[in-house]
């Protein structure tokens, strides 16, 4: 592996995997607490969508993705917001027509033959040095916005009431962490995959919620299991020649049990 390292697309694959992880531990402990996980596995599928939008208009799949995810993620903050009885058929409905969406453009692309199975399950070696841009933009953004609002993020949380009381717009949060759920989807395209970003922000979270007394140390703890998870995986796919998405997700997975072995509670 040390001697892959000199070859510019593995250190690409490398920065990226690093940025994608720390983002799941911030963003995937915000919608893990917030119960939000459905909801992102909504955002995760139809972002495909946009992944066909952007090949059938012939611009930039982060851009494509990004700009159709986010008005997904708008489209479901107003269509459940406090109507739990109706969340689960919008999200179904948004999902599959989002899926459905992007097999169509992509089928009406003329002369389209890309790698499709690429987005669906990551490509994390096909990595550019522009896409670790958006990723690292998306980074700092993060870390900045729990920075100066993590009181108002941590009453949203746990106590959506008592933040409403406060003057605490708690529908602007709402909407706000499902915007950066669908961001995060998108920078993980090409490292785990639409199908398997969920597995990413859900399996460090929950590991790291039975080790950690605050939000802050479970972020903190969710990045860095994610990271090393990601590392591990990268390390496994090259050295067996595996898919480098299912590979970080099953070492993921691994983790899960072993944790759960280990630590019986909860």
């Amino acid at each position: 592996m040390i001697e892959a390292l000199h070859y510019g697309f593995v250190q690409n694959a490398l920065i990226a995997g690093i940025l994608v992880s720390l983002i799941a531990g911030f963003v995937g402990s915000l919608v893990v607490v917030n119960r939000m996980v459905f909801l992102a596995g909504g955002i995760a599928h139809s972002s495909y969508g946009g992944v066909g939008l952007a090949i059938f208009l012939g611009i930039p799949i982060f851009w494509g993705a990004g700009v159709f995810s986010v008005a997904v993620a708008l489209l479901l903050a107003w269509m459940t917001y406090r109507k739990t009885h109706l969340s689960d058929t919008w999200i179904g409905a948004v999902w599959a027509a989002g899926m459905a969406l992007g097999v169509v453009l992509i089928d009406r692309t003329p002369g389209y033959h890309g790698d499709l199975m690429s987005y669906l399950f990551g490509s994390i070696l096909a990595v550019e040095r522009g896409d670790l841009g958006y990723m690292a933009a998306l980074l700092v953004a993060v870390i900045l916005l729990v920075h100066l609002r993590y009181r108002e993020l941590l009453a949203v949380s746990y106590d959506p009431e008592y933040a409403e009381l406060r003057g605490i717009p708690t529908r602007w949060y709402y909407t706000m962490l499902l915007i950066l759920a669908a961001l995060t989807v998108v920078v993980a395209i090409k490292v785990v995959g639409l199908i398997l970003v969920i597995a990413l922000l859900s399996i460090p979270t929950h590991i790291a919620r039975r080790h950690s007394a605050s939000l802050y140390t479970m972020m903190l703890l969710s990045s860095a299991l994610a990271l090393g998870f990601t590392l591990a995986g990268l390390v496994l796919s090259y050295r067996f020649d595996l898919s480098s998405g299912a590979t970080i997700v099953l070492v993921s997975a691994a983790g899960l049990v072993l944790d759960t072995l280990i630590f019986k509670r909860h």
